[in-house]
């Protein structure tokens, strides 16, 4: 009798494949409830079904497993949006808003969100983490939402703003937002609940505004999008 076929590729396989996936996804949520130093290497292994051998077979230290948290969860989508913003023909006050809704979409509402949590309680103690970190998040989001805002002004859709001290105040509602996601969201402490949807629609609704040229109208309300 011949041999039963077996898959194109065996479960032993597709499970060594998933690993780092695996590893990934425990490291982001240990390390986001207890903390990067609180967190063992053990833990994480344990959670992800290993051994701690096989945790540092793809990570050798706990550092290179948070840098690799960072690179997947926020560098790649950092790149597409700069991919984005390379594609895009309208008007720069949409591209804007497209990139801020995907940011939240893809980051503020995933577990990925809160890295930051992460980055802001570790970076004092461990600065070779906050240079990465500011390597592959800080400096990327800087330059490409600077780039938008830059274009704006240069095409006569925005005032002559300072594209500089602009995107911070882009970005940093966006922080806050993730912050509280992770900081206080699973604290039953009374706060009042926070739309974060809501938020930022309003936010972009106030930042179009507040850029663009007075002879130049919105194309749409951004608070009805």
């Amino acid at each position: 009798m011949p041999a039963k076929p077996t898959p194109s590729t065996p479960v032993r396989q597709r499970r060594k494949e998933a690993r780092p996936q695996e590893l990934l996804d425990a490291a982001l949520a240990l390390f986001v409830e207890k903390g990067f130093a609180a967190t063992r290497s053990e833990e994480v292994a344990l959670r992800a079904g290993v051994s701690k051998g096989t945790l540092y077979l793809y990570y050798p230290s706990k550092e290179e497993l948070l840098k690799a948290v960072i690179r997947q969860n926020l560098s790649k989508i950092l790149a597409d949006g700069a991919g984005i913003a390379d594609g895009f023909e309208g008007p720069t006050s949409d591209l804007l808003a497209i990139l801020l809704r995907t940011w939240w979409e893809q980051v503020g509402e995933t577990p990925a969100g809160g890295i930051h949590k992460i980055i802001m309680a570790e970076a004092r103690n461990f600065p070779e983490i906050a240079e990465f970190y500011n390597q592959e998040v800080i400096v990327p989001a800087h330059d490409l939402i600077s780039k938008m805002v830059q274009r704006g002004v240069d095409s006569g859709e925005f005032r002559a703003v300072p594209a500089h001290e602009v995107t911070h105040v882009l970005i940093a509602p966006l922080i806050f937002l993730a912050l509280h996601k992770h900081a206080f969201g699973p604290c039953p402490v009374g706060m009042d609940e926070i739309d974060a949807g809501r938020m930022i629609e309003t936010q972009i609704d106030i930042m179009l505004r507040g850029l663009l040229a007075r002879d130049v109208p919105l194309r749409s309300d951004p608070s009805k999008a």
